[in-house]
């Protein structure tokens, strides 16, 4: 600007171009639709259940009251920070038996690669003295690291231990920042039965009356864990997760007052830590929404601070779709997942390793993990900005949405006596079951896509490694039938296509791989088309499959598919042609390879008239279609 101009004579850019009214854009967009349904072909209604636009404009964001607030402002929909987008990067260590100094010398090699926060994962089995603790903690700069436990029966213990250590290393107890992340809920809605922590609810929760009060000291410390991953690692909405963790929450609350624990006291205590999954508009909204909702639920008990009111959030990368199958893949997820969760602000994030799904991680998957947040922290600068989202139309519309929807179903488990009176009746696990089951549905339809699992698999890919059993099958806790309700277990998206293909690479072991083979032939852009289909479709079973160029007549085809004793000869033609191919090509294969038609031709009911059973096309059940040749086949 030039130094004799005002601020109030610069021109906006584009002021020649007239303003675009809805109706405007609505009138052409119908008229392009040329009669199709505007719904249909443009709304996108998602598992969660409500609908999203083809686009939205500033008049969309008139309504949000939110909107109105700055970064660390109630309800901190846009984060609790103020002074950029800072979060813990965290990583896991399993604490075994007798091993505190080994897990050790690990934390204190992640700090040097650019860590700085530790997950030490202790499983109830393991008892640990205060000298174990002492040497889990030996040499680690407190003042600048986040710690954390995960750890169950022995919580109030290691709410003394660290005093106790904080006292012998002269720390000053302010200087401390972390968790002990104590959920009992958690443990009985996961395992069944509380009996892991505490004999009984109300034991537990005295337990949890005695850990805040020996951690009144710690101001740092967060003693109260909600574990809404368990909800989404089961196959839960992300929607879901958020409801039913905030009706959790609110269950600690209200039993925790109950017992004259004050909510000043309790709130600053708890950390709700989420599951983040692939869809990554809406997960940034979700981080979002989660924030603005806990803030006007812990508003309503009358709290005397608005700080009282921050959710202290941290995510770790979704199980749910993780495979074992084609595993650089999962490298692309985590990524994608970790950007949503920081871009929503999360204060803390753990990147699941790509090989997480084996059960045992590497040296080199560990690194690969921590690396995606350092690279997006260092050389993407995500730490930089307070809620990039800020003013999207699109990001703060799905925000709203997913609050009204998330809190429609918190009222829902509330009207029903709340979280725990839920738990017991079964209605959240039935919820989260009855979507799991339509979420592996559109898996086995093809109607939601696992790269290299369900559509677009590595071809050449054999597993080259005995898979368990338990690798093949949800992680669940079998209380004995003595469960004190139903459980939720650990669930993966891709785990029946996994076991499906697993089967066919057990059997080539053994004998030999099925092969596919492509009989192309006729019009060259049907045929192409739908070989590469076929081919895709088949590899998902860990067939071989076998393309072609295409072929003169049906006699060469038959032949070259004999030859290459295809046990599954798949016809790839146009519509029109298979009136005239089919049968013929069927009766020359008949009882040398099964003969499948790649599509869905208006004379499919001649065909089976003649004898053609199989048909693949975008309808089909890709799973269980594929269960049936493999059943055919005999593996």
């Amino acid at each position: 600007m030039n130094s004799t101009e005002s601020p109030n004579t610069r021109e906006k850019l584009f002021s020649e171009f007239p303003p675009v009214s809805t109706e405007a854009w609505e009138k052409v967009i119908t008229e392009d639709l040329k009669g199709a349904d505007y719904e249909k072909k443009l709304v996108w209604r998602t598992e969660e259940g409500f609908k999203v636009k083809p686009y939205y404009r500033e008049e969309d964001l008139k309504q949000l009251e939110f909107l109105r607030r700055n970064p660390g402002e109630f309800p901190f929909v846009r984060g609790s920070k103020t002074d950029g987008n800072h979060w813990y990067i965290r990583q896991e260590i399993q604490v075994e038996q007798g091993k505190a100094a080994e897990a050790n010398k690990k934390a204190l090699l992640l700090l040097t690669k650019g860590v700085n926060s530790i997950g030490f994962k202790i499983c109830g089995s393991v008892e640990v003295s205060y000298d174990d603790f002492a040497e889990l903690l030996a040499n680690i700069c407190i003042k600048e690291t986040e710690i954390n436990f995960t750890i169950g029966k022995q919580a109030p213990l290691f709410v003394k231990y660290l005093i106790r250590f904080l006292d012998a290393n002269k720390i000053g107890y302010t200087s401390f920042n972390g968790s002990i992340e104590f959920d009992p809920l958690g443990t009985l809605v996961r395992k069944g039965v509380i009996k892991s922590v505490a004999s009984t609810i109300e034991e537990a929760m005295e337990m949890l009356v005695a850990i805040r009060k020996d951690a009144a000291v710690l101001p740092g410390l967060k003693t109260i864990a909600v574990h809404g991953k368990y909800y989404g690692n089961a196959g839960a909405t992300l929607t879901q997760e958020l409801a039913f963790s905030l009706s959790q929450g609110v269950e600690y609350i209200s039993r925790l007052t109950e017992k004259g624990q004050t909510v000043e006291s309790i709130t600053p205590a708890m950390k709700f830590i989420f599951s983040t999954g692939s869809n990554y508009f809406l997960e940034i909204a979700r981080i979002r929404a989660a924030r603005l909702l806990w803030a006007y639920i812990v508003k309503e008990y009358g709290v005397t601070s608005d700080e009282l009111c921050k959710a202290n959030i941290h995510t770790e990368t979704s199980s749910w779709n993780m495979t074992l199958y084609d595993p650089y893949v999962n490298m692309l997820r985590t990524t994608t997942e970790s950007m949503s969760a920081i871009i929503g602000g999360t204060d803390s994030h753990t990147t699941l390793p790509f090989d997480s799904a084996y059960g045992e991680t590497t040296e080199f998957s560990e690194r690969i993990a921590r690396n995606q947040q350092l690279l997006l922290k260092s050389e993407s600068h995500f730490d930089k900005i307070n809620d990039p989202a800020a003013g999207s139309y699109y990001l703060e519309n799905l925000t709203n949405e997913i609050a009204e929807q998330a809190w429609s179903l918190f009222l829902k488990i509330e009207e029903e006596g709340g979280f725990y009176s839920a738990i017991l009746k079964g209605t959240i696990q039935n919820i989260i079951e009855e979507t799991r089951e339509k979420r592996y549905n559109a898996l086995a339809t093809r109607r939601d896509t696992l790269l290299g699992i369900n559509q677009y698999p590595n071809f050449t890919e054999k597993m080259d490694r005995e898979l368990s059993e338990k690798l093949l099958a949800p992680v669940t806790c079998n209380c004995g039938g003595n469960c004190d309700v139903k459980t939720l277990g650990e669930y993966r998206g891709a785990l029946a296509f996994e076991a499906l293909r697993y089967r066919t690479d057990a059997f080539a072991a053994k004998s030999r791989r099925p092969k596919a083979y492509m009989l192309t032939i006729g019009n060259l852009a049907m045929r192409k088309a739908r070989s590469q289909f076929a081919c895709n479709f088949f590899a998902c079973a860990g067939f071989e499959v076998v393309d072609n160029n295409g072929f003169k007549t049906v006699e060469e085809g038959v032949a070259a598919a004999i030859a290459a004793n295809a046990d599954i000869t798949v016809l790839c033609s146009s519509d029109e042609e298979y009136a005239t191919m089919a049968i013929p090509a069927f009766q020359q294969l008949s009882g040398k390879s099964i003969m499948v038609i790649a599509g869905n031709p208006a004379c499919t009911e001649e065909l089976q008239a003649a004898g053609i059973r199989h048909f693949i096309s975008v309808k089909s059940n890709v799973l269980e279609t594929l269960k049936s040749f493999q059943t055919e086949l005999g593996i």
